[in-house]
C-alpha cells in the first residue's frame, strides 16, 4: 500500500512517500492506525523522528541480503535450514534439498521393499542394511539434486518454481556446486564400500543414470520413465546387498513396479511446471499426455500394483502382503482420480502423498514376510 503524507513543519510543506511499513521487532501500530485514518479521509500524523521510515529501509535491505546469502529458501519461505544452520552452509543445504525429504522417501522405499523381501521367511529384515540404505538414499538423492541443478541452472532460472535455487539464482557459482558434488560423491563411496562386490558394481552403474537423467528432458517426452530407472534401482541393489546376487523372478517385477510408480507420481509432479516447460522448451510426460494424463497414469498404476503382486507371489509372501497391497491400490487410485492437474498446489500435495503409498507397501512386505 502506498500513501502520501502531508505535514507542515515550520511553515514549510513537505511530501513524504513510503511503501508499506513492515516491522519485525514491534507491532505495526502506526501502520494500522494510519490505514484506518486514510480510510476515513483523515490526514495521519507520525512521530517526529520518522523512525518508521528507517525500519522500511532496514527491512528491505535485510531481505535483499538474505536472498544474496541464500538465507531464504528456494520457495521464498524460511525453512529450518535458514533458522538453525550457519549462513555459509545454507546454500549448500538448499542445493542438497535436506529440508525437503520427499525425494529421499521415494528413492528409499523400493530399496526397503527389496531388503525386506530378501529376509528369511518368518524373520525381520537386516537392520544394518535398512540403516545403511536409508543413509545412502539420503545421500544419493542429494547428489542427484546437485547434478540436476548444475546441469539445469539456466533452465531453472526461467522457471518460477526453481528460479530461487542456489545455482539458478547465482548464490552459488557452478564451480562451488562441482566441489560440493565431489564431497558428496566421496561420502557416497564410503557407504558403497560397506557392500559386497556384486552390489558395488550395481551401485557404480546406477551413477550413470543419476548423472544423465537431467539431460533427458531436452531430448525426450519420457524423462519420467528415465527417472524411474534411476529411482527404482534400489529394488535391485537392496536384494543383492543381502543375497550377493539377483533373483530375476522377484527383483525384475519389483523393479518394473517401481518404474511404473515413478511414472505416476512424477507425471503428477510435472504438471506443476507444464506452462514454464512449454516456454523454455523442455519435455515431460505431462506435456505429452495432456488431457489424457489420468488415463495414462491409471494404466501405470495398475501395472505398478501388478508388478508388486507378482514379486510378492514369487517371494512366497503371506496373505497380509495382499491386504496391504489392496490398501495401497486404494491410496494410489485416490491420488490419481482426485488430483487437480490444473492446480500446482494440489499436484504437489498428491505427489508428496506417495510417501504413504511406499509405507503401506513396505508394511505389507514386512508382515507378509513374517507370516510366510
Amino acid at each position: 500500500m502506498s500513501f502520501l503524507l502531508r505535514r507542515s513543519i515550520t511553515g514549510t510543506t513537505r511530501f513524504l512517500s513510503a511503501s508499506r511499513y513492515v516491522s519485525t521487532t514491534r507491532p505495526n501500530t502506526y501502520y494500522i492506525s494510519h490505514c484506518l485514518l486514510l480510510s476515513q479521509n483523515q490526514i495521519p500524523t507520525f512521530p517526529s523522528n520518522l523512525s518508521f521510515m528507517r525500519e522500511i529501509s532496514t527491512f528491505s535491505s535485510s531481505k535483499d541480503k538474505k536472498q544474496q546469502d541464500g538465507e531464504l529458501s528456494m520457495g521464498g519461505k524460511v525453512s529450518w535450514v535458514d533458522v538453525y544452520l550457519p549462513r555459509q552452509v545454507r546454500p549448500y543445504a538448499h542445493l542438497a534439498r535436506i529440508d525437503k525429504q520427499i525425494g529421499t522417501w521415494l528413492l528409499a522405499w523400493p530399496t526397503m521393499w527389496s531388503i525386506t523381501l530378501a529376509a528369511a521367511p518368518g524373520n525381520l529384515p537386516d537392520y544394518k542394511m535398512i540403516g545403511l540404505f536409508g543413509l545412502g538414499s539420503l545421500l544419493v538423492r542429494s547428489i542427484a539434486c546437485t547434478i540436476n541443478d548444475i546441469l539445469d541452472r539456466d533452465i531453472d532460472a526461467k522457471v518460477d518454481r526453481t528460479k530461487r535455487r542456489p545455482l539458478a539464482s547465482g548464490v552459488l557459482k557452478p564451480s562451488q556446486g562441482v566441489l560440493f558434488l565431489g564431497f558428496q560423491l566421496f561420502l557416497g563411496l564410503g557407504i558403497l564400500l560397506q557392500l559386497n562386490n556384486y552390489s558395488r558394481v550395481l551401485g557404480v552403474l546406477s551413477m550413470f543414470l543419476v548423472f544423465t537423467y537431467p539431460l533427458m528432458k531436452r531430448f525426450t517426452y519420457w524423462p519420467q520413465a528415465y527417472l524411474g530407472l534411476s529411482f527404482s534401482w534400489g529394488a535391485l541393489l537392496g536384494w543383492s546387498a543381502v543375497k550377493g546376487s539377483l533373483d530375476p523372478a522377484i527383483v525384475l517385477p519389483l523393479y518394473a513396479s517401481g518404474i511404473f510408480w515413478t511414472l505416476v507420481y512424477d507425471t503428477i509432479y510435472a504438471h506443476q511446471d507444464k506452462e514454464d516447460d512449454l516456454k523454455v522448451g523442455v519435455k515431460s510426460t505431462a506435456l505429452l499426455f495432456g488431457d489424457s494424463t489420468k488415463e495414462w497414469i491409471s494404466g501405470f498404476g495398475i501395472a505398478c500394483i501388478g508388478g508388486l503382486a507378482l514379486s510378492g507371489f514369487n517371494a512366497d509372501l503371506g496373505w497380509p502382503f495382499y491386504a496391504f497391497l489392496a490398501a495401497g491400490s486404494g491410496q494410489l487410485a485416490w491420488q490419481i482420480w482426485t488430483v487437480n492437474l490444473s492446480c500446482p498446489a494440489d499436484c504437489s500435495r498428491k505427489f508428496v502423498s506417495n510417501k504413504w503409498f511406499g509405507a503401506i507397501v513396505f508394511s505389507g512386505v514386512l508382515l507378509g514376510r513374517l507370516w510366510s
